[in-house]
């Protein structure tokens, strides 16, 4: 017995310090127990200096604060983020260098506890093929027939790299399959890089332009405040105080705004459901509203509801109603009229808000839920272009449909469609 289990132990040290890719076993805590040689070549540390050492030693600072929290919200919870899942990570080599790897894995239960095994496959040869093929995709763009000849060069590159494991009709038609999807993946990338790029530079410029107007008006209001030190000038002291509140509420609306679309854009923003009296949700929205609404327009609110307790969230609802008001009365010309209209039957919940106001461009219409978006007439009003955007993915979050009817020069109509959801549960 003692024989089969020394030669058992022989084989798997074989297999562990001859397998290609990296092998490190650690315990609950973190620390390595045990690497294979793959393992000290790729992190450039002998095996006696890595055994014994907290493993987040060995990763970029980003993941090693984080990581005791990882094993012990497993051994909690048991949802695993890498565990059994696998990822691609990077690691830190001993001379401060970083590398990318394919991270897999298992957790292993033995009679004095767990230990866990990592599986580390290098991805630098992989990664620096992606970077040649995005180089080479960013200099012939506009060339077609140039970038067949080059592609078949990066093919034969790729064709080397796997000499070692396959012959070359195998390795070529793998490749050639490969290359097709990275092609089509970069393509993806480079999409979504203009886009992005795009509204990096919509978002600061939108950010500088409406941060500037409140943030002159506190600085030259708190400056004239100092000029008022009597009693017979309270009243401008209390007037640029206005301003200078009236501007910081301007200004925490726009952080709310790109606060809310970060959370949105990342997953995190989700609806808490809860019995709501809508009527009394809709008198804390007017008292909210009033403030915005100035002596040459009107807000008419109308309020038809057979059912008055409904399931919703009710932190959503009013970002829903403070958007879609707040932007009529804003496009909205003097004399105007803005209306809200709340009912309801058997199976949805209607909100209507409308306005005889400027109207939006037939044009711009299909941009209209767009982030970061101002339609042509709307460049000289302030705003940041996201207030519709964020009551596109609210309403969704609500399991909404909201829909726009305009006339430019006549006015604009918002109809959010809401369903009733009984019982009130939360996903």
């Amino acid at each position: 017995m003692l024989k089969n289990h020394h030669n058992l132990k022989l084989q798997f040290e074989s297999v562990f310090e001859s397998a290609v890719d990296g092998i490190i076993i650690i315990n609950e805590v973190g620390i390595i127990l045990d690497v294979n040689k793959a393992a000290s070549e790729l992190f450039q540390y002998t095996k006696n200096e890595l055994v014994g050492l907290p493993v987040n030693n060995i990763m970029p600072l980003h993941h090693a604060v984080q990581h005791s929290s990882y094993i012990a919200d497993y051994l909690t919870t048991r949802k695993p983020k890498i565990i059994g899942i696998g990822r691609e990570v990077e690691g830190l080599r001993k001379d401060g260098s970083l590398f990318p790897f394919w991270l897999s894995v298992n957790e292993v239960q033995q009679e004095n506890g767990k230990i866990f095994t990592g599986f580390i496959h290098d991805l630098t040869a992989v990664r620096n093929a992606e970077k040649a093929l995005v180089k080479l995709n960013e200099d012939l763009e506009n060339k077609v027939v140039q970038r067949t000849y080059d592609l078949e060069k990066v093919v034969n590159q790729l064709l080397q790299l796997n000499k070692q494991f396959e012959d070359e009709i195998i390795a070529r038609k793998f490749t050639e399959e490969q290359l097709k999807l990275r092609e089509t993946e970069l393509q993806k990338s480079l999409e979504r890089e203009k886009e992005l790029g795009e509204l990096k530079s919509r978002f600061v410029s939108i950010a500088s332009h409406e941060f500037r107007t409140p943030l002159a008006t506190i600085s030259s209001s708190a400056s004239l405040i100092t000029k008022y030190v009597d009693e017979t000038t309270q009243a401008n002291r209390v007037r640029h105080i206005d301003k200078i509140k009236s501007s910081v509420a301007h200004l925490t609306n726009i952080l709310n705004d790109f606060l809310s679309i970060s959370k949105l854009e990342e997953g995190k923003a989700q609806a808490r459901l809860s019995e709501c009296n809508i009527e009394d949700i809709a008198q804390d929205f007017f008292e909210e509203i009033k403030p915005l609404i100035t002596l040459n327009k009107t807000f008419v609110p109308e309020i038809r509801l057979n059912e008055k307790i409904l399931c919703t969230d009710p932190n959503i609802l009013k970002n829903i109603l403070f958007n879609l008001v707040s932007n009529a009365i804003k496009y909205t010309k003097q004399n105007g009229i803005i209306k809200l209209i709340l009912y309801d039957d058997d199976q949805n919940l209607y909100l209507i808000v409308s306005d005889n106001g400027i109207g939006i461009p037939q044009k711009d219409q299909k941009h209209l839920f767009d982030r970061f978006f101002r339609a042509e007439n709307a460049s000289n009003l302030e705003g940041t272009g996201l207030g519709l955007f964020i009551v596109k993915k609210y309403s969704e979050l609500l399991k909404g449909e909201i829909s726009f009817k305009s006339d430019e020069s006549n006015g604009t109509s918002f109809t959010l469609v809401l369903p009733k959801i009984k019982p009130c549960i939360n996903p």
